[in-house]
């Protein structure tokens, strides 16, 4: 809090978690009672309803909850979305139990919730995290709306992140990794940064990444496929695949599918065992798997020009002090893996409202465009070139007008950041900048 002015104490009320649920329950299964521990922490309501994702990780605990609803707090305020913060953790392995067992499992946790206000439209939506995704925010939905009968037709925008028959948005999947892919190419846009060395692009740039899931496989393959850079290396729990080349994101994605792992694949080296994938040379390194994954031991070893936080909170405090030390630009969590948090607004609006996003403008679009090309032909003489016409006539579906709002939050948001660490360059980096931004915003809002 050292370069915010804040009145006594609401530096305290904003660091404090409002509440922290633990909720402990019985599921007969396979014979016998099986008990499980949950939470669901709220971090700040200064914005309401709150906002944040359930995960289901055998290494769950209240304190990671706060941890991350207070990150969830900080990023929906640097990205002008509104919501407050909140977190929700099942200390469960989602691979030892069957999908109708977790089906079980998950509804018992959402009446759990439900009970305690901890889900609904107005003050707790829920989304996908960590070992879960759109199979169980489609049951808790469900489970909410048995609970409500008497309110179903708002009850889908209980839960984000579902999937598209269940009221789901366009673009929802992949929003988190379009959102890196966006934050990176704002960098490097952006004249008042150092950008790879001079270099302005991604073609040809060396990636690293580590975690080969959702979030990781999506900023793979947006940045190899759109922007030209190579993916030398993907690194998982079990070790790494290395291709100098570039590896083939779609390729080894089936490959894993296929397996389970990433190891085996003919179209690189693998390293089974080996957790130093991270620490080899490279333009770009997404760390995108879980917490602290670049500490103190490994931060001194680390030969990337870029780390992109596409995780939440990756990379340590004093491993942040050593990476800086040494000159190394890091992009912080709070942006660049807020995409997914920006789409799942635009899914709770689209619920809320019961409109698909372009149906009330998209043919008026289309005339509209028509005429303009009817008018460049009668002006020109000229047809207008086949290659793009289609391109040009189409009125924007679902998914171009919620890959189009993506884009303007993440560009905007770094012009924010950027911006106020030009006028306060002693702030330092682009992490304390997003903070400030941040924590200003959110200090507004409880002063009024």
């Amino acid at each position: 809090m050292t370069f915010l002015d804040l009145p006594e104490g609401l530096t305290e009320r904003i660091i404090q978690c409002n509440s922290t649920y633990t909720v402990r329950f019985g599921v007969r299964l396979r014979g016998r009672m099986y008990s499980f521990i949950g939470w669901r922490s709220v971090h700040s309501e200064h914005c309401e309803p709150v906002k944040g994702g359930i995960r289901f990780a055998p290494n769950a605990d209240a304190e990671e909850v706060e941890a991350l609803a207070a990150l969830m707090t900080l990023k929906c305020s640097l990205v002008n979305v509104p919501f407050g913060g909140s977190k929700g953790a099942l200390k469960i392995d989602p691979r030892e139990w069957t999908t109708q067992e977790l089906e079980r499992i998950t509804r018992r946790f959402t009446q759990e919730l439900y009970k305690r206000g901890l889900i609904g439209p107005g003050v707790n939506v829920p989304a996908p995290d960590i070992g879960t995704g759109e199979q169980e925010m489609a049951w808790m939905m469900d489970e909410f709306r048995r609970a409500n009968p008497t309110d179903v037709v708002n009850a889908r925008a209980c839960v984000t992140g579902k999937p598209l028959s269940k009221g789901g948005v366009a673009g929802r999947t992949e929003a988190t990794g379009r959102g890196v892919q966006l934050a990176v190419q704002s960098y490097l846009r952006d004249p008042r940064t150092a950008g790879l060395g001079g270099r302005r692009d991604l073609k040809d740039a060396s990636v690293i990444l580590q975690g080969f899931g959702n979030v990781g496989y999506h900023a793979a393959k947006f940045l190899s496929e759109q922007d030209g850079a190579r993916v030398t290396i993907v690194a998982e729990r079990d070790g790494y695949v290395a291709n100098p080349e570039g590896l083939n994101i779609e390729a080894l994605k089936q490959h894993q599918i296929c397996t389970g792992s990433i190891l085996g694949f003919a179209g690189a080296k693998s390293f089974a065992g080996d957790m130093t994938g991270i620490e080899q040379r490279c333009d770009v390194l997404i760390p995108a798997a879980l917490e602290n994954a670049i500490h103190v031991k490994n931060a001194g070893r680390i030969k990337a020009h870029l780390i992109v936080e596409a995780a939440n909170g990756p990379v340590t405090f004093e491993a942040d002090q050593v990476l800086r030390s040494r000159g190394v630009i890091i992009l912080p969590d709070l942006y660049v893996n807020a995409g997914g948090v920006i789409v799942s607004y635009f899914e709770w609006v689209k619920n809320l409202t019961h409109i698909p996003f372009g149906l009330m403008e998209r043919r008026r679009c289309e005339r509209r465009n028509q005429t303009i090309a009817t008018a460049l032909e009668r002006m020109t003489g000229k047809p207008f070139p086949e290659d793009i016409r289609d391109e040009f006539l189409e009125g924007g579906a679902e998914i171009d007008l919620v890959r189009s709002g993506l884009e303007d939050v993440m560009r905007s948001t770094w012009t924010r950041i950027a911006d106020l660490l030009e006028v306060q360059p002693e702030l330092g980096d682009y992490r304390t900048a997003a903070y400030v931004a941040s924590i200003r915003q959110i200090a507004d809002a409880y002063e009024a």
